[in-house]
């Protein structure tokens, strides 16, 4: 196993058994608004914290980029950590049992490895670049799709850009008529591990961040899925639309999407 990847497997183990335990003292868990629908805990914070002084005892030089502590400048700037503590936190908050720790290590612009867990099932998502991904430690594999029939497809709502929400009903409508169903569970980097698992069969999301992709990405490509972004190109991690399955499965999914989208999510 990559150094690496051990020291992301222990970061978030530690904080996904601290956020476990804080769902058992709801009463203690301080939320506050930081944007648009989107939210934040204290327990956030302490799994954040907890996470980077895991990375920093033995790889204090590392550069890490946190959901809610930002950059951190290290002095070593080819390695890059990138954190989110708690995917899912409107989950969390509402005490629905469905969210992740995700962490990724991005070597010279390229995710080297990546973990999600899940500590509510006790389930860890792994992959490292080139070795494939794994579900705790069993090898896992993206569903081959002729077409979306029989298929089931996760999302999310553009619950923090409403503004795309006629383009984006306009997508899943068509689609709709074609797939079997939808799964919107609330967490970006479980919903690109359940598509690796072949839980899901496909998966589509726009306006997401770095933090919530980096992990699930790698993971999922691991996996044998084809990512991009909804103009079919590379560049989803700065986009963040992002559209997932096996070949044919991605490749039915932006017909709908590039024949039903509006020109502001297709860029």
């Amino acid at each position: 196993m990559h150094p690496m990847l051990n020291i992301a497997i222990r970061a978030a183990r530690k904080a996904g058994n601290h956020i476990a335990k804080s769902l058992e003292n709801t009463d203690k868990i301080e939320s506050v608004q930081k944007g648009t629908n989107d939210f934040v805990t204290n327990v956030d914070k302490e799994a954040e914290s907890i996470i980077i002084h895991t990375i920093q005892a033995s790889y204090p030089d590392h550069s890490i980029v946190a959901e809610e502590s930002g950059a951190i400048e290290g002095k070593d700037n080819e390695v890059q950590w990138i954190i989110d503590p708690l995917d899912g936190t409107a989950n969390f908050v509402k005490g629905i049992p469905h969210f992740a720790v995700s962490i990724a290590v991005r070597i010279k612009g390229k995710t080297e490895v990546a973990c999600v867990y899940d500590p509510m099932l006790n389930e860890l998502f792994t992959a490292q670049r080139g070795s494939g991904a794994q579900l705790n430690s069993a090898r896992i594999r993206v569903n081959p799709l002729k077409d979306l029939k029989g298929a089931t497809i996760g999302t999310g709502f553009p619950f923090k850009q409403k503004q795309h929400s006629e383009s984006y009903f306009k997508i899943m409508s068509a689609m709709f008529v074609e797939c079997a169903d939808f799964r919107r569970a609330g967490s970006a980097a479980l919903d690109l591990c359940y598509l690796a698992a072949g839980r899901l069969d496909g998966y589509f999301e726009l306006g997401l961040k770095p933090w919530d992709l980096a992990a699930g990405d790698l993971i999922a490509r691991e996996a044998g899925a084809i990512i991009t972004d909804f103009s079919g190109g590379t560049d989803y991690m700065k986009s963040g639309n992002v559209v997932a399955a096996s070949a044919r499965g991605t490749k039915s999914m932006l017909k709908h999407i590039r024949e039903n989208g509006n020109e502001a999510i297709l860029k």
